[in-house]
């Protein structure tokens, strides 16, 4: 009832009617707190990415050899498997939920940061050249100006992090992470196509839940609201 209620204030009463039937749906097939542990592994993980993320993007928008040195470095992290990250969080954290999370937010980071630069380097020049030429210092030029005409696209890339992040968090579940993905391993492992099934479908409706919520928020942004 608390993600439906969030859902209709944030994405309206299709949306929330949505969220209701559906999370009903998971609960009713005994996967609900298997999803509600994805889901807090997923928030967690894309939340650190994200507060990792939107710095390194603004850091290599401001300055170009900053950019140059961390495009082959995503380039690297986007074309490596998925498994590959959980080789070396297992190494260092053993099997349970943290080397998941660990690779989640390794492998989530990616859009996060290219999506923050190209927000910022797209903006006119002039409304900085604007803001410069009243006084305002870097800072303000950067929250008042660039970061609020730059949130559609950085918060398209807050969307990507968390979609990778699930996808991350179910193929964690290999590794001890808990939640759909475990069941999802456990369907794959014993043939049991209704345990995988159930748990596939629920790892569906979230997925579907957090893009709408996402795609909502950027809709009802204050930039949205001042074009309005």
């Amino acid at each position: 009832l608390l993600l439906s209620l969030l859902a209709l204030a944030v994405a309206g009463w299709r949306m929330g009617l949505f969220a209701l039937l559906t999370l009903t749906l998971v609960a009713s097939v005994s996967q609900w707190d298997n999803a509600m542990d994805t889901l807090g592994l997923v928030l967690v993980a894309a939340a650190i990415a994200v507060v990792i993320a939107i710095p390194i993007g603004v850091l290599a928008a401001y300055n170009d050899t900053v950019s140059k040195v961390v495009k082959p470095v995503l380039d690297l992290m986007q074309t490596l498997p998925a498994f590959v990250y959980l080789i070396p969080a297992i190494f260092f954290f053993s099997i349970g939920a943290v080397p998941g999370v660990v690779a989640t937010i390794v492998f989530s980071m990616p859009p996060g940061v290219r999506l923050t630069e190209l927000g910022i380097r797209q903006i006119d020049k002039e409304l900085v050249e604007a803001g410069e030429a009243f006084g305002a210092s870097s800072r303000k030029i950067l929250t008042g100006i660039q970061l609020p005409l730059a949130l559609p696209t950085i918060m398209a890339g807050v969307n990507q992090v968390i979609m990778l992040g699930l996808s991350m968090v179910v193929i964690a579940g290999m590794v001890g992470a808990g939640g759909l993905g475990s069941d999802v391993y456990q369907g794959i492992t014993r043939n049991d196509g209704a345990l995988g099934f159930e748990a596939g479908i629920a790892v569906v409706i979230l997925a579907i839940f957090l893009d709408r919520l996402t795609v909502a928020v950027t809709k009802n942004g204050p930039q949205s609201r001042a074009a309005a």
